[in-house]
């Protein structure tokens, strides 16, 4: 035997070629899925600050990042979290972008202690509109 024949090579890059194109599309869905994770692991983190922030200013909620910033440095991170506050309420959104090109927003909304989390977007994280 004197080694591989042509049509053994091709065989092989064939098999290489079906496996790499099963393989990349699951890669990319996993890549969209950290991202959505990081949004909504931001919403949660920047909740606990939320209440942290009204613990120490007697009920109040902020609408301030920086506010949230300084009690918990994580929130710095991408995707950041915008903060809204009423008296009784706040709501907190963070947009994910992900490799495509597409976003998903998602909203977490407490008002006096009711907590809803809705989604809306195109990149695939937000499949039913809440999360």
């Amino acid at each position: 035997d004197q080694g591989e024949t042509l049509i053994e090579l091709l065989v092989v890059i064939l098999i290489i070629g079906i496996l790499a194109a099963i393989a990349i599309p699951s890669f990319l869905n996993q890549r969209a899925k950290a991202y959505d994770a990081a949004a909504k692991s931001n919403i949660v983190t920047a909740q606990t600050a939320e209440e942290t922030y009204a613990t120490d200013n007697d009920g109040a909620y902020t609408s301030s990042l920086s506010a949230l910033q300084a009690i918990e440095p994580a929130l710095k991170n991408t995707p950041l979290v915008a903060p809204t506050a009423g008296t009784a309420s706040y709501t907190l959104t963070a947009v994910s972008t992900g490799p495509t090109g597409g976003s998903d927003t998602f909203v977490m909304t407490d008002n006096s202690g009711t907590v809803s989390r809705t989604c809306t977007g195109s990149a695939g994280g937000c499949p039913n509109g809440s999360w």
